[in-house]
C-alpha cells in the first residue's frame, strides 16, 4: 500500500468571484521511502498538490489517502495528530522562529505534541544533519544551508512517514543547494521518509525517484529520471 495516494482529486478556489481549477483529476501513489519530484511552472499546481498531501487543505472532489486512512474523513483533533506524527514540511523560506535557538527550533514541534524527550531527539537529528555543536546560535547567525539544515531537522525530528518539501533549494546558491538535495536524497535511518518535493531545478529532478510533471492543475507526464 502507498503511503501517500491521491485518488482523481480536483481542488477549486473562488477568486473575485470566478473559479480557478487549481488541480483537475489528479492521480498520484507515492511509495513509503520514495522520493518523487514534482515539476512545472509556477502556478500548475504543484503547492497545491503538496497542501492536499499534508492535510493542510482538503480537495473539492476525489480522495487524498495518507497511510490508508482518508485525510477529510478526519475530525480536527484527529488531524493534528496526524500533522504532528506522520508529516513533515520544508519550506523555501526555512521558517524559523528567530527568538529560538537552532536547538529549540527542532525541538518545538515534540514540545506542542506534549514530549518529554524533545531535547534529546532535537539533538539527534541536528547531528544527523551535520550540525553538531551549532544547537545554542539563533537562525541569523547561520548560513542560508545551515538555516535549511535546521529545518530539515525540525521536520525529521518526529520521525514522519511523508516529507514535503516546497522548493527547498529556491533561497540557496547552486552548491548549497546541491548539497540540501543530496542530503534529502540520503536522509539517515532505516525508515527514511518518503519525500515529494516541489522543484524548478532540473539537478533536483534528476535526484529523485519517480519524476512528476504538471502543466495547468494536471499531471502530464510520470517517469523515472
Amino acid at each position: 500500500m502507498p503511503i501517500l495516494s491521491l485518488q482523481d482529486v480536483s481542488k477549486d478556489y473562488l477568486t473575485d468571484g470566478e473559479r480557478v481549477h487549481a488541480l483537475r483529476g489528479v492521480s498520484l501513489d507515492v511509495d513509503a521511502g520514495s522520493f518523487v519530484a514534482l515539476v512545472g511552472r509556477s502556478g500548475c499546481g504543484k503547492s497545491t498538490l503538496l497542501n492536499l498531501a499534508g492535510a493542510m487543505d482538503f480537495p473539492s472532489a476525489g480522495r487524498v489517502i495518507l497511510e490508508g486512512v482518508e485525510t477529510s474523513a478526519l475530525e480536527e483533533a484527529a488531524l493534528t495528530q496526524v500533522r504532528r506524527q506522520k508529516v513533515g514540511f520544508i519550506f523555501q523560506s526555512f521558517q524559523l522562529i528567530q527568538t529560538l535557538t537552532v536547538l529549540e527550533n527542532v525541538e518545538l514541534p515534540l514540545l506542542l505534541a506534549g514530549r518529554t524527550d524533545g531535547a534529546e531527539l532535537a539533538r539527534k537529528r541536528l547531528a544527523d544533519v551535520g550540525l553538531s555543536g551549532l544547537e545554542r546560535r539563533l537562525p541569523h547567525q547561520l548560513s542560508g544551508g545551515q538555516m535549511q539544515r535546521v529545518a530539515i531537522a525540525r521536520a525529521l525530528v518526529h520521525s514522519p512517514k511523508l516529507l514535503l518539501a516546497d522548493e527547498p533549494t529556491g533561497n540557496l546558491d547552486t552548491a548549497t543547494g546541491n548539497a540540501i538535495l543530496e542530503l534529502l536524497r540520503q536522509l539517515p535511518g532505516d525508515h527514511a521518509p518518503a519525500v515529494v518535493m516541489a522543484t524548478h531545478s532540473v539537478e533536483a529532478a534528476g535526484l529523485a525517484d519517480l519524476l512528476v510533471r504538471m502543466s495547468d492543475g494536471c499531471i502530464v507526464e510520470v517517469r523515472r529520471p
